[in-house]
Formats: C-alpha cells, structure tokens, sequence
C-alpha cells in the first residue's frame, strides 16, 4: 500500500498537489479552512477531514502548502505532530523556515520550494526543492516525487527556501529585461510577437550562454585586465539604455539599478573587471 497523505490547503497548488497523490494511488486526506474547496478531489477518493488536527492524523506524511507562514502558523499550532514527517511546501523565506521547524515538537520537518506553477504538478518538468531532515526525506522520496522531480538541497531547513529565492530572483530579473524591451518596440509599434519569437528569445538564450562563466569567475577569478567587455566600456553606454528609454516614453525604472551598479563598480576600481565582479560587489 502507497503512502496515505494528508494536504492541508486546498488553493490553486494545494489542489494540484492532492490531485497528485490521489493519480499516483496514495490515500489522501484534505483539509481546507473554507469546506467544500475543490469537489473533483471527492471523485477521485479524497478523503476530507472537518479539523486540522484530524487530517493530521489521518495520515504519517503531512504536505502544507497555505497562504503565507503565519497561516501555517496559526494551522499547526497547538496540533499532536508526534511522529509525523511534515512537508511545509508554502512559500518562505530561510529564517521563517528554520522558525517553523524550531516550532514543530515531535514531527520530523521537511521545508521545501515549488518550482513551478500548478499545471507543472506531476508532469516532467516540475522540481520541488527539499531542506531539513534527511531520513525523512530518503523515507518519503517516492511519495514526494510523483509530484515533481524532488532535489535535496541540505539539512539546514532554511536553504530549499533560499534556493527558491535566488532562482526566483533570476526569473523576475529576465522578465523585467523582457518586459522593458517590449515596452520599448511597442513605443514604435513593433508587433511584440514577432519581435520576441525572432530577435529576444534568440538573444536572450545566448545570452544566458554567459552565466556558467560568471559562476566560474567567482570561484577562479580571471586575471585583472582579461575581460572581453569590460565593466567600464558597459558602464559608460549604459546611460543610452536610458536616454534612449525616456525618449521613447518609457519608464527606465528597470533599468537604473543596474546602471548605478556598474557605475559604483567602475568608481571602486573594477572598470577593467567583467560581470562577474558585480555579484562580489552585492555581496
């Protein structure tokens, strides 16, 4: 027999995750604050808990996924966890999750970050990353992983919620590029679709080709003077990026924080240094 689950949240990824459990054959238990949330999981055997505190017990392996900490919070508090692997899979941050870990007596805990949006949920491209207690991790791999593609990152409970932030970091620093640049082409009404299928993906996937080496930069740092474009011939272009901007009518607030860092670089000496020299200069 699979293991039996219980989900506590039953919002748009909540709702995904039981969906899961339930298509993999796990016994699944739900609770929700609001009854009644999502009837389809009742066809396909979802077993539906009236309290919180009878979800948990229905079931050995318990998956949170709420709206933000404190209503995890507010949820367990107070809850028998004894002997239960809780799997917190609502967005934190490193320190709300070592606190919520301090805070579960009992219970082994398990913080994780979702990579992905609803639909993703049980397909191939999903991940989930995990922090904290290792054997249970090893314990309920399987479980976990007909979710999405279960990565484990350390027994600090704080780093699946820290690697969650930096790729999210990196995602809505790509958007705000790809954003501008719409805005940009649509000032001189470029058809957006076109633009983006034949010049910015194409652009922006080889661009990405450059990240590996600012990653290896940071670890072995290249010989001063060795950089292709150097951080002072950007620094002293980078004001077209936004004269250009406000001459067309759009807003360069995407723009100016990266102009002010290179421009504090090159003023503390690293004008002859490449990208990767900013990452040591926010750190």
């Amino acid at each position: 027999m699979k293991t039996p689950v219980t989900v506590l949240g039953l919002g748009t990824m909540g709702t995904a995750l039981a969906r899961a459990f339930l298509s993999a054959g796990h016994p699944t238990t739900v609770w929700n604050r609001t009854p009644g949330r999502s009837p389809e999981l009742d066809v396909l055997g979802a077993v539906r808990a009236v309290t919180a505190a009878e979800a948990v017990a229905a079931s050995p392996l318990v998956v949170v996924c709420l709206l933000v900490d404190t209503t995890v919070r507010d949820t367990l508090d107070g809850l028998d966890l004894t002997g239960k692997v809780v799997v917190n899979l609502t967005n934190t941050t490193p320190d709300q999750a070592r606190g919520l870990e301090a805070t579960t007596a009992g219970a082994a805990y398990l913080d994780g970050g979702i990579m992905a949006v609803p639909a993703m949920i049980g397909g191939p491209h999903a991940f989930i990353l995990y922090s904290g207690d290792a054997q249970a991790f090893e314990q309920h791999q399987p479980a976990l992983a007909v979710l999405a593609r279960p990565v484990y990152v350390g027994a600090d409970a704080g780093l699946a919620a820290l690697y969650d932030i930096a790729l999210l970091s990196a995602m809505y620093g790509m958007f705000g590029g790809a954003q501008h640049a719409l805005a940009l082409m649509g000032s001189a009404q470029v058809p957006a679709a076109e633009f983006t299928e034949q010049l910015l993906l194409p652009w922006l996937t080889a661009m990405l080709g450059s990240v590996p080496r600012m990653a290896a930069d940071l670890e072995n740092p290249p010989e001063t003077g060795s950089a292709g474009s150097n951080l002072a011939m950007q620094a002293a272009a980078y004001h077209n990026l936004i004269d250009t901007a406000e001459a067309q009518g759009v807003d360069p607030m995407l723009l100016r924080p990266m102009g002010e860092l290179l421009q504090k670089a090159v003023a503390s000496g690293h004008g002859d240094e490449d990208l990767a020299a900013l990452i040591r200069l926010i750190a």
